[in-house]
């Protein structure tokens, strides 16, 4: 079976020192190996990439139609600005599900808005970096029925 692609958008590079109260102590190599345990317990993988560029998020996207069966997505900044990547998922068949460390409704207005959920199949903000642990697994749910 396709593997889970996990893509995280700008700044995530820096979970761990970036707004440690916010974002918690974990870091990005944390969170891609808890992607993977959670879909090794799924009998599934995952490939993890992360940027700060929209046009790279974009290519992995596209390249997902036939390398993936489903996408986790943690957009960054550009959840509340990328009709470009919102344009990229519509055009990724299988399942996707957004994440968010933190509960993007609890702060500032701006952020109250995603453009990426026009097309997940479920988001999931405000449960820290487990998040990912709980979208990897429903993105799995998700392929397997």
């Amino acid at each position: 079976m396709k593997p889970i692609l996990v893509l995280n958008g700008p700044n995530l590079n820096l979970l761990g020192q970036r707004e440690p109260e916010l974002y918690g102590r974990e870091t990005l190599a944390d969170v891609e190996t808890l992607c993977a345990a959670s879909a090794k317990e799924a009998g599934m993988s995952v490939t993890c990439h992360q940027s700060n560029r929209e046009y790279e998020l974009i290519d992995w996207i596209h390249a997902a139609r036939d390398t993936a069966s489903a996408i986790v997505i943690n957009p960054g900044a550009f959840t509340h600005t990328s009709i470009a990547i919102l344009d990229a998922l519509n055009a990724f068949e299988g399942p996707v599900v957004e994440v968010h460390i933190s509960n993007i409704h609890k702060r500032e207005a701006f952020r109250h808005h995603s453009y990426v959920s026009g097309r997940a199949d479920a988001v999931i903000a405000g449960a820290g970096v487990q998040g990912y642990a709980f979208a990897v697994a429903r993105a799995a749910r998700l392929v397997t029925g």
